[in-house]
């Protein structure tokens, strides 16, 4: 998560800073991170058009699926929340 946010932010590398790369289309998650750098560099391999398809095909209308992380949010109270509870018996 912190990788995406800096690219949001505009402090990533400077590929990304020269392009504005700053849209999630595509991920996948790994328990391993040995096996999220070998799917990374199959990735990274491949021609274009496969890429734009793996993509395509998961994401059909490219959006950003990281658009609000790293955003505040406001906690609502939970309706009676804080007050005393006190057991019957």
């Amino acid at each position: 998560m912190s990788r995406i946010l800096r690219h949001k932010s505009g402090r990533a590398s400077a590929f990304t800073t020269k392009y504005k790369v700053t849209r999630l289309v595509w991920y996948q998650s790994f328990e391993w991170v040995e096996n999220a750098i070998a799917r990374e560099t199959e990735i990274k391999a491949r021609r274009r058009e496969k890429k734009v398809a793996l993509i395509t095909e998961n994401n059909p209308t490219w959006e950003d699926l990281a658009a609000d992380w790293g955003k505040q949010f406001a906690l609502k109270p939970i309706a009676g929340a804080g007050k005393q509870q006190v057991p019957h018996g």
